[in-house]
């Protein structure tokens, strides 16, 4: 494993002259550090017992000189590790965490005077240091009657009696041992602990759960981190978010996107790294600090590595929410333009054996706009550097091109009527393009989000109820639709689901008998989204995930012919996300593609 340091300063130069590289940098040369770590594994080579052998060194390829123990501890960074005990890492004890922090701290260390009780009997306690206090401290204890009589009672009555002639045994009773500074303010600052009090109530221990004593304990780290004067200013904290109620969860984040990046006394800026499984945690944190770790590599998201626009990060950050972020972790994408394939999507996945839970598939609900921009959050910008992110995404969109016959059908043209210019209308029908210009518009819509693992699956004939009617669920679509019109008053219990679905299937039943053509027919089925009361598309899909739920129990779909029944796009994008092994032909899932490797996503925030 290498890592590369640059940006370094004249402090760290010095402290690791002879392990830079000196790489050209513009008119000049940069001095670069490399730290190269390999790990052998030597077990049985002089016994059976199992041995690695770690070696770190520098230089670019590993050629440089061992780094020695010096210059490694001025790396060492600051860990907290998952489901770290907080209470207990600020509890008092012998070799406390609080007592290292502080004893870190510069002003712990070298505010204040020294107590000296030859000279100065009775101080000012403003005016001395922590050790000051301590030493001042314990000769008060000493000094008081209690302390004094029971010392001269243990001496007089018990340690006399046990003493040899001209040996006696003498007890003093004191705070702590004698010993060098180091020693004693080590020894002090482990009495110490750290709690949380309400402001209300100072001298009450606040009721904190693990979460409080979570943000407590990073607090101290990042106090002891800024005010270093030596290492390396790194703070590596796994999974934040334990213990952390969401809204605790997004102010961490931002607070340590404000800490990221304050200049130490020694001129270095203070870098943090989290790693986190959290969605919550990845939406508060800006796009361009994000890096996308899968199957050992890393993706960063950074202006430059990948094809995002700047525009591109300034409408990401307003709307990459909670639930977008989900994209961060999945094993494969679903981007969608409406509530309507959010809701629908998985429950034709899961009836079709591809269940997306099972598969680790997010669905994004990008509404009207922005597909292409988050579909450019996968695309690398240097694929020979970088390689592709092993993740499948899939795009679902509309080709927004209606059959000759629905303008009359939905109102959009009287029937016999010429229709206007195309200029001054905004829908197009089949006869404003030739089959080439079709093709063309689709492989127009395709290319603007295709490329590397993602594709785009464009509706194959208008849009997505159109295309379910077309394909096979005309009448399904069509009783879910007057399901819709009917929610609220089937939430008042002024009508029941029941009443409607049997009305809604005798009208349609009636329809279908004037033979209409495919065209046609779905174009009605359509018109209930655009004239009279216009059918919620939303709850149309929620009542029609939930009827197909039911025909696949009855028995009146299987997997195979509900496939049959759906849109091809839809059918293609489900099972691009979705790759299965190919089980051979004749076998049920033989379709598959191939299985794509697992692809275990999750979001690191670089400098946060």
């Amino acid at each position: 494993m290498r890592c590369r340091f640059e940006g370094l300063t004249a402090k760290e130069k010095g402290g690791f002259a002879e392990y830079l590289t000196y790489e050209k940098d513009g008119g000049g040369h940069g001095a670069i550090l490399y730290v190269n770590w390999m790990a052998k594994d030597r077990s049985g080579v002089r016994s059976g017992r199992r041995f690695v052998l770690s070696e770190f060194r520098s230089g670019e390829n590993g050629d440089g000189p061992p780094l020695d123990v010096e210059a490694r501890d001025l790396l060492r960074a600051t860990y907290l590790r998952p489901l770290r005990d907080a209470e207990r890492a600020l509890s008092a004890g012998r070799g406390s965490r609080l007592s290292q922090i502080l004893r870190h701290t510069k002003e712990v260390r070298d505010v204040g005077e020294d107590y000296d009780p030859e000279t100065e009997l009775k101080p000012d306690p403003d005016k001395l240091s922590v050790l000051g206090v301590g030493d001042y401290a314990s000769a008060l204890l000493g000094s008081r009657d209690g302390i004094k009589e029971a010392r001269k009672r243990l001496n007089r009555d018990y340690l006399k009696p046990l003493s040899f002639s001209g040996d006696d045994l003498t007890g003093h009773i004191v705070v702590s041992p004698g010993g060098d500074n180091e020693m004693r303010l080590r020894q002090l600052l482990e009495k110490l602990e750290l709690e949380l009090r309400d402001e209300e109530a100072p001298d009450t221990p606040a009721n904190r759960g693990l979460g409080s004593n979570n943000l407590l304990f990073m607090a101290c780290e990042l106090l002891l981190l800024g005010s270093e004067e030596d290492g390396l200013p790194l703070l590596l904290i796994e999974e934040p978010e334990a213990h952390l109620h969401p809204q605790r969860q997004l102010r961490l984040m931002q607070f340590l996107q404000g800490q990221a990046g304050i200049q130490r006394p020694d001129g270095q800026k203070i870098q943090i790294i989290v790693t986190t499984h959290s969605p919550n945690l990845a939406s508060a944190i800006w796009l361009d600090n994000l890096v996308l770790v899968q199957d050992g590599k890393a993706f960063s998201l950074a202006a430059g590595e990948t094809e995002l626009s700047p525009s591109d990060y300034r409408f990401l950050e307003r709307f990459l929410d909670v639930t977008k972020a989900n994209l961060f972790f999945a094993r494969g994408v679903v981007i969608a333009e409406g509530d309507a394939e959010n809701i629908l999507l998985p429950t034709l996945a899961r009836l079709m054996g591809r269940d997306f839970g099972e598969h680790g598939v997010s669905i994004v609900n990008v509404g009207g706009t922005g597909l292409r921009r988050f579909a450019r959050i996968f695309h690398r910008k240097d694929l020979e550097k970088d390689g592709q992110i092993n993740v499948p995404v899939a795009c679902v969109t509309d080709l927004d091109v209606m059959p000759d016959c629905a303008p009359v059908v939905i109102g959009k043209v009287k029937e016999g009527e010429d229709w206007p210019e195309q200029g001054k209308r905004w829908w197009r029908a089949r006869s404003d393009f030739t089959g080439d210009e079709l093709t063309a518009r689709r492989e127009e819509i395709r290319a603007k989000a295709s490329g590397q693992k993602v594709d785009t699956f464009v509706s194959d004939e208008w849009t997505l109820e159109y295309d379910l009617a077309y394909a096979g669920l005309a009448e399904d679509v069509w009783i879910t639709a007057h399901l819709a019109l009917a929610d609220e008053r089937i939430n008042a219990e002024k009508t029941d689901w029941n009443t409607v679905e049997t009305e809604a299937a005798a009208a349609f039943a009636a329809l279908n008998a004037k033979g209409l053509a495919k065209e046609e027919l779905a174009s009605y089925v359509y018109a209930l989204f655009t004239t009279g009361a216009e059918a919620s598309k939303a709850i149309t899909a929620q009542y029609l995930a939930e009827r197909l739920e039911a025909r696949v129990k009855e028995g009146a779909f299987t997997a195979q012919t509900l496939k049959d029944s759906l849109p091809p796009y839809l059918v293609a994008a489900i099972e691009y996300v979705t790759p299965i092994p190919d089980k051979g032909a004749g076998a049920e899932g033989g379709e598959g593609t191939a299985a794509e490797a697992e692809a275990a996503a999750e979001a690191v925030s670089e400098d946060v």
